[in-house]
């Protein structure tokens, strides 16, 4: 169970990953998502404050990159 439910919430966040439409607010959806992701991660391995800390800040980059991405500053 476990090795499917991670790569289901990682799939799931990095969709959600650009809600927003400016990019703080695509950034901040990103990081609200990551933690909450990265939280329930790592409670499948007794550490859901360090899941968190990696969640928000993986999501925070996926949600800048994303809206750079909208804006044609990356390819």
């Amino acid at each position: 169970m476990k090795k499917i439910a991670i790569p289901l919430i990682l799939i799931a966040a990095i969709g959600l990953t650009g809600c927003g439409s400016t990019t703080g607010q695509r950034a901040g959806s990103g990081a609200l998502m990551g933690a909450a992701g990265g939280a329930l991660i790592g409670s499948l391995s007794a550490n859901a404050g360090a899941g968190a800390l990696i969640g928000a800040g993986a999501g925070a980059l996926g949600g800048y990159l994303y809206d750079q991405h909208q804006k044609g500053n990356i390819d």
